[in-house]
C-alpha cells in the first residue's frame, strides 16, 4: 500500500484554495498553476515537451486543460493508461454567509462548528475523518490522487512497463469543452509517441445510493444523458371563448404527466436501472401578457440511459407524446361537453387530431415542400440567432424549431420532438475486447487487494450514475444512433459540436474510481478522507501496475 494520505490531503487543500468555478477566470488560473507545478518536477524539467497547458477549442471562454505523460522505462511498450479528472467546480451561492470560507477547508470547518447542523453533518465534522469545502469531493481530491500517482511514476519510471497520461480538464460542470478539446491532444500524443490507449480511469466522486448504505462503489462505464424536448403548438383563442381553441400548455401538462417519473421509461442493463425522466423546464413561448392563449409551449426532460440509443429514446417518446396528445384531446372533449351541459351552450365536435413529428421528419417535409428557399432561410436564421448570446443551446434549439414551424402549411396543433442539448453518451463495458477484459480483471483484483485495509465494503457496479467526462472517451452507440441524435438537434453544429469520430478513434474502456462523500454541489460538500486519500489512489495504482507490468 502506498503511504499517500498526507500528500493527497495537502494536494487537495492546495487545489481547493484556488477558486476554479466553471465559466470563470479561475479555471484558467488553476490550469496554469497545475501546469507550473508539474513542469517544475525533475522528470518534466528533463522532458518539458511531455506536459502541456492546452487551450480549449470551439469555446467562448478562455480556459485550458493540463496534460502530462510519463513514459515508463521498465520495458518499452506502447500500452498507455489515462488518468482523468476535472478541476472546475460549481458556484458557492449556497454557502451564504460562509462564501468567503468555501475554498478554505480548515477555516470553513471551524466556522461550521458554530452553526446548527444536521445530525449526520455534525457527527462527521466532529469526527475529524471528513474534509469540507467546495470542490473537496467534486472532484479536486480525485485530481489530487491522480497528481500524486503521476508524481510517483515521474520519480520511478523504471517501475512502468508502459506509459501514464494525466488529463486535468476544465469545464466538466457545464458543456465538457475540456475533455472534448483534449481528444485532439491525445491523438497528437498517440501519433508522436506511438501510444496505445488501453484504459482510462476517471476519479469523479461517489456516494451512497440510499440512506444507511455504507458501501463504497466503483463503476465500470457510465450512464448516458439526453435532453428530449417538445415544441407544442395549439390553436389560439380569446380566454373568454376558451373551447374555441386549444391551449398548448394543456397538452404540455398532459405530456409531463405521461413522461415524468414514469418507471416504464427507465432503461435497464446488467440488472441496473437509472432514475426515470423528470421535467427540467415547462413554459409557453408568449413574449408578454395577453388574454389570448399561447401559440406554443416548450418542455424538456432529463433522460438517463444505460443501453438505449438516442434513436430508441426518440422513438419511445414520440409514442409517449402521441398517448399524451390523445389523452389531452379526450379530456378536452369531456370537459367541453360537461361545460355545455351546465351552460346550455351547443357542443361542437372538436376539429383536431393528434399529430407528432420528430424534428428531422418536419425538417425533411419542409425541405421537400419549399426546397432551397426554406434551406437558405433557416441557414441564415440560425446564423443570426447565434448572435443572441443570452440563448443557451436549449432555447436556441427551441427558437429554430419555432421558426421552422412557421413554414408548415398545416398549422393545426402538433408536437415536435427533438433534442436540444449536448448528448453525454452511455459507456458500457461488455468485456468483449481484450482491453475491457483486462481492465475488469484489474479492477476486481484491486478491490480484493485493498479491502482488508478498509472497514466498509467496496463494490463494483456497471454504470456511474452521474453525468461525467467518461462519456467522451468511448462510444457504445453505433453510427446510426449518433446520426439520429445530431439530425434531431437543431443546436448541433451551431451552439456546440462533438467530434464523435475522435471519440470512436480513442474508444478506450473507462472506469470510475473516485473519492467518497456527501453533498456535492451543496453547502456541506465533504469527502471521507481515508477512502479518498488512501484507498482510492491505491486501487488506481494497483490497476496501473496490473495493466502496465
Amino acid at each position: 500500500m502506498l503511504s499517500c494520505y498526507e500528500d493527497i490531503l495537502s494536494l487537495t487543500k492546495e487545489l481547493v484554495r484556488t477558486e476554479s468555478i466553471v465559466n470563470t477566470e479561475g479555471e484558467q488560473v488553476l490550469a496554469e498553476q497545475l501546469y507550473n507545478m508539474i513542469k517544475a518536477w525533475p522528470y518534466f524539467r528533463h522532458h518539458p515537451e511531455q506536459v502541456i497547458c492546452a487551450p480549449t477549442v470551439h469555446d467562448t471562454s478562455k480556459r485550458s486543460n493540463v496534460l502530462a505523460c510519463v513514459r515508463g522505462t521498465k520495458t518499452e511498450s506502447p500500452r498507455t493508461v489515462i488518468l482523468m479528472g476535472h478541476f472546475d467546480t460549481v458556484g458557492i451561492d449556497d454557502f451564504g454567509s460562509l462564501k468567503n470560507k468555501a475554498f478554505q477547508p480548515d477555516k470553513l470547518m471551524q466556522a461550521l462548528r458554530n452553526e446548527t447542523l444536521p445530525p449526520i453533518v455534525k457527527e462527521q465534522l466532529e469526527s475529524g475523518e471528513w474534509l469540507f469545502g467546495r470542490g473537496v469531493l467534486d472532484m479536486k481530491s480525485g485530481v489530487a490522487s491522480n497528481l500524486y500517482l503521476l508524481r510517483y511514476y515521474a520519480e520511478h519510471p523504471e517501475e512502468l512497463a508502459g506509459n501514464l497520461v494525466l488529463i486535468a480538464e476544465c469545464d466538466e460542470e457545464d458543456s465538457s469543452h475540456g475533455i472534448l478539446s483534449a481528444l485532439r491532444n491525445l491523438k497528437e500524443w498517440r501519433e508522436k509517441y506511438g501510444f496505445e490507449y488501453i484504459a482510462a480511469i476517471n476519479s469523479d466522486f461517489v456516494s451512497s445510493r440510499s440512506e444507511g448504505d455504507e458501501t463504497r462503489y466503483v463503476y465500470k462505464g457510465t450512464v448516458g444523458k439526453l435532453l428530449p424536448s417538445f415544441f407544442i403548438t395549439g390553436a389560439e383563442t380569446h380566454v373568454g371563448a376558451c373551447f374555441e381553441g386549444l391551449d398548448p400548455n394543456f397538452i404540455a401538462s398532459e405530456l409531463t404527466r405521461q413522461i415524468a417519473y414514469n418507471p416504464e421509461l427507465c432503461d435497464e442493463a446488467h440488472g441496473e436501472i437509472p432514475a426515470p425522466p423528470v421535467s427540467l423546464k415547462q413554459m409557453d413561448l408568449k413574449p408578454s401578457y395577453t388574454v389570448q392563449t399561447a401559440l406554443a409551449a416548450y418542455v424538456y426532460y432529463n433522460f438517463l440511459i444505460y443501453s438505449w440509443s438516442p434513436k430508441d429514446v426518440l422513438k419511445k417518446l414520440k409514442e409517449q407524446a402521441k398517448i399524451a396528445f390523445d389523452n389531452a384531446l379526450r379530456l378536452f372533449a369531456e370537459r367541453y361537453k360537461a361545460y355545455c351541459k351546465r351552460s346550455g351552450e351547443p357542443y361542437k365536435e372538436i376539429p383536431w387530431t393528434s399529430r407528432v413529428y420528430t424534428y428531422e421528419e418536419m425538417n425533411d417535409m419542409l425541405k421537400n415542400e419549399w426546397g432551397d428557399k426554406y434551406i437558405h432561410h433557416m441557414t441564415a436564421y440560425k446564423e443570426q440567432l447565434l448572435s443572441d448570446t443570452s440563448l443557451d443551446s436549449r432555447m436556441y434549439a427551441a427558437r429554430v424549431v419555432e421558426e421552422a414551424w412557421k413554414w408548415m402549411k398545416d398549422k393545426s396543433p402538433a408536437i415536435i420532438v427533438f433534442y436540444s442539448s449536448l448528448y453525454s453518451p452511455r459507456v458500457e463495458l461488455t468485456d468483449k475486447t481484450e482491453n475491457e477484459r483486462n481492465l475488469s480483471a484489474a479492477l476486481a483484483r484491486a478491490i480484493e487487494y485493498v479491502q482488508p485495509y478498509y472497514p466498509y465494503p467496496i463494490r463494483i457496479r456497471h454504470f456511474f450514475p452521474f453525468i461525467s467526462d467518461m462519456s467522451f472517451v468511448a462510444l457504445s452507440d453505433d453510427e446510426e444512433s449518433i446520426r439520429y441524435e445530431a439530425a434531431n438537434n437543431p443546436a448541433f453544429g451551431q451552439k456546440y459540436t462533438v467530434d464523435y469520430k475522435a471519440i470512436r478513434e480513442l474508444n478506450v474502456p473507462v472506469i470510475n474510481v473516485g473519492p467518497y462523500g456527501y453533498d456535492a454541489h451543496k453547502k456541506y460538500e465533504r469527502a471521507e478522507m481515508k477512502f479518498s486519500f488512501e484507498i482510492v489512489p491505491n486501487i488506481t495504482n494497483y490497476i496501473i501496475r496490473y495493466l502496465l507490468n
